[in-house]
């Protein structure tokens, strides 16, 4: 055994155990549709006519979100009801009081020059931040403080430090913005123009009408200089805790009008037992076949990598557990879809090792494996770098659901590539290092071609002599998909539109999977029940008309002896108007930095047709969804982000390969170019067919046997997954050869 193969297997070994120690000792979280979680109502609290409306209550929501992620919780449901109302419902919460209390404060903070002391004790809140007004200090004397000179919006950021040297132990850094820094150095350099020990030399920091620290100018400071650097920082005595929520809230901003917590309980989840059990069936049965269709196809190899995939499958809900991450139905899914799709890098190695010992007359299995992973390496690497790409853009500029994506889809990568490049290539070199291999090579899985190649070779199909055929083929793809957009719409679920949800006091408790089965025979398949406490029972639908509203009201009642309605209220968008355009803006971004790094790694022509065939697959699949009638939802947007991730990947390897092909022919000339693109897609297909199946093998058994929760969302992937293959050879490709060529 060499130096380097001891190392990969002492890291190997590190990282499964730590995985292994990591899964059993930390839980992960659950998301309210599997597990429930606390529901907190908050009821605005307008103090002047100018601070009620929707605009106002809209506002409030973003905030609460920023709050709520600050917080480190993942997968919340944050929704306005009615028209003064939110409903915020969090999973996993470890205190629920203190999360009511960190979103039920409103976070005003303004900083004052004091005027001096006062002589009456009449301190109270400020009614306008613009007068001067009275107020106690942390000792209780009162102040008298001038009008507010800086706000929350002009601080850029906050953070809780903890300096023991200093003595000053937890405090919170604040950085003011550009505008911000000139007003605290004319704040401080007009309190720096009176002698020390001058209460007037003071800054009051104050918070929701409180002042929570107010230190006097330091000697040092100049009269009418003030101090430059435009940071400054609150000590109060804080322990940790209060130091890292004055910080979260400082940066979360402070919410338009005051709130005030109404209401606060467990909800049970939102899907059914039934739903989940029938999900975990499907997801065992989806795995199992992927697993042995591997088997079947790369034998004693293909048996290593299935010990790899689960390795991987260990290491990615050991991070996802580490990371504090919330589970939800369709994460879990797209897990175990990123079980079928991180075979990818083992079929890319093992098809490369199958090349290598047909061109090299019957090497042995281990040159020929050591050349399988030396020459898949560069498409591997571009692959997954392009799809870190997106994921981190998304974690950075996203927020809510779309930016926990793109930290399950970054650690999927990650342990993709450990998985492949350092488990599955310590378990073959020990295997393919057995002498009764040598023998038997075929038993190894890559001492002969496959059946695709083999077929491809009796017929050598010239699939690039008409590359504009193609091009006018996912034309016509892209028009229909269009007419079916413009025609018949898109059917927005409640996440995107609002709806109306309605509570009843039931005289018994009530089963919520008979509840959502009485719902889905009365034609509301996408309601969603919850429970709370013993007898009360939400349904939460899309916009309902007064006969759909009493028909509800008629299949809930069906269920117990009586059924009193004591709440019916429209809701807002849970994926708000801030929180789409977040996710609108990292997704372009997304495609923009793909494009730029395929530009760099291969070419602006190659990198361009890869780009096309991502947005092509998007629209098309959305197009689909439109002509189907299914709801564009959550769910869906999982899907589609998926494909997203994923769809790039097809792309990258054909172009790899036409890469390495055109590198070997020399300087390119027209029928050459389109010669070695024909070569790169015959040479990949049989990688692009095995991968492919293995996806298609879960999303299968997800569609059939996961029961209605997961039928939409498995459809999605099966389109996306059968049009990104198309488009990788059949729009990528072609688009590359017509380009080139009308370079000429």
């Amino acid at each position: 055994m060499t130096r380097a193969q001891r190392i990969r297997g002492l890291l190997a070994l590190a990282v499964v155990a730590l995985s292994l120690y990591v899964a059993v000792t930390v839980p992960v979280h659950l998301g309210l549709d599997l597990r429930g979680g606390t529901q907190i109502v908050l009821e605005t609290r307008p103090t002047a006519a100018d601070d009620a409306g929707g605009d106002t209550v809209d506002r409030t929501v973003e905030v609460l979100r920023g709050r709520v992620d600050a917080l480190g919780v993942a997968e919340p449901t944050i929704v306005r009801s009615g028209s003064d109302r939110i409903v915020v419902e969090l999973p996993g919460v470890q205190d629920p009081a203190e999360a009511a209390e960190v979103l039920g404060r409103t976070a005003r903070l303004s900083f004052h020059h004091v005027l001096g002391t006062a002589t009456d004790t009449t301190a109270g809140p400020l009614p306008d931040r613009s007068r001067p007004h009275v107020l106690r200090d942390e000792s209780g004397q009162p102040l008298r403080l001038d009008a507010a000179a800086l706000t929350g919006k002009d601080v850029e950021e906050a953070a809780a430090r903890f300096d023991p040297q200093s003595g000053a132990g937890w405090h919170v850094t604040v950085d003011f913005q550009d505008t911000g820094r000139d007003r605290w150095a004319g704040l401080t350099g007009e309190a720096a123009c009176r002698p020390a020990g001058d209460p007037a030399r003071r800054v009051a920091i104050v918070l929701d009408d409180r002042i929570i620290s107010s230190p006097q100018v330091d000697p040092s400071v100049r009269c009418g200089a003030g101090i430059s650097g435009g940071s400054t920082q609150i000590n109060g005595a804080f322990d940790d805790g209060e130091a890292r929520e004055l910080a979260l809230l400082v940066n979360g901003g402070a919410l338009p009008v005051p709130v005030e917590t109404v209401e606060q309980r467990t909800v049970g989840p939102t899907l059914g037992a039934q739903a989940i059990t029938a999900s975990a069936w499907a997801a065992a049965v989806g795995s199992t076949l992927t697993a042995l269709f591997v088997i079947v196809v790369y034998r004693l190899l293909g048996a290593l990598a299935a010990v790899a995939l689960a390795c991987y499958g260990l290491i990615s809900y050991a991070a996802l557990a580490a990371l504090g991450a919330t589970l939800t139905l369709p994460g879990l899914a797209g897990f175990v879809l990123a079980i079928g799709m991180a075979v990818d890098a083992n079929v890319l190695v093992f098809e490369r090792a199958r090349e290598e010992y047909a061109a090299h007359h019957r090497p042995t299995p281990r040159s020929a494996l050591a050349a399988g992973f030396r020459n898949a390496l560069s498409a591997i690497a571009d692959s997954n770098i392009t799809t870190l790409i997106a994921a981190g853009l998304l974690f950075l500029l996203a927020s809510g659901p779309v930016r926990g994506f793109g930290v399950t889809l970054g650690i999927g990568v990650l342990a993709s590539m450990v998985s492949a490049l350092v488990i599955t290539r310590v378990l073959a070199d020990l295997a393919v290092a057995r002498p009764g291999l040598r023998r038997r090579p075929r038993l190894t899985g890559i001492a002969h071609t496959g059946a695709v190649r083999d077929r491809l070779a009796r017929r050598n199909p010239q699939l690039m002599r008409h590359p504009r055929r193609w091009l006018a083929a996912s034309a016509a793809a892209l028009v229909l998909a269009g007419a079916g957009i413009a025609l018949r719409g898109l059917d927005f679920g409640i996440e995107f539109t609002g709806g109306r949800q309605v509570e009843y006091a039931t005289a018994t408790p009530v089963d919520p999977d008979r509840a959502r089965a009485a719902l889905a025979d009365a034609g509301f398949p996408h309601a969603v029940v919850q429970t709370s406490g013993e007898n009360r029972l939400t349904v939460r639908t899309g916009q309902l008309t007064n006969a759909q509203a009493n028909a509800v009201g008629a299949a809930v009642g069906d269920l117990t002896s009586r059924a009193d309605k004591l709440r019916d209220e429209t809701i807002g968008p849970s994926l708000g108007r801030e929180l789409r355009r977040g996710a609108l803006i990292a997704l372009a971004v997304a495609l923009c930095a793909q494009l730029v790094y395929l530009a760099a790694r291969f070419r602006l022509l190659l990198g361009t047709a890869a780009v096309a065939a991502l947005a092509h697959d998007v629209v098309i699949l959305v197009g689909v969804f439109a002509w189907l009638g299914k709801p564009v939802d959550g769910v869906f947007l999982a899907a589609l982000l998926t494909v997203i991730g994923y769809s790039v990947n097809d792309s990258v390897v054909v172009f790899d390969r036409l890469r390495e092909l055109t590198r070997h022919a020399g300087k390119e000339r027209g029928t050459l170019f389109r010669n070695s693109a024909d070569r790169a897609l015959r040479q990949t297909l049989p990688r692009t067919v095995n991968t492919g199946t293995g996806a298609a093998l879960i999303l299968t058994a997800l569609a059939g046997f996961g029961g209605d929760s997961l039928t939409d969302f498995a459809l999605a992937l099966l389109i996306g997954l059968a049009v990104g293959t198309y488009s990788s050879m059949f729009t990528a490709t072609p688009l590359a050869v017509v380009l080139h060529e009308r370079r000429r």
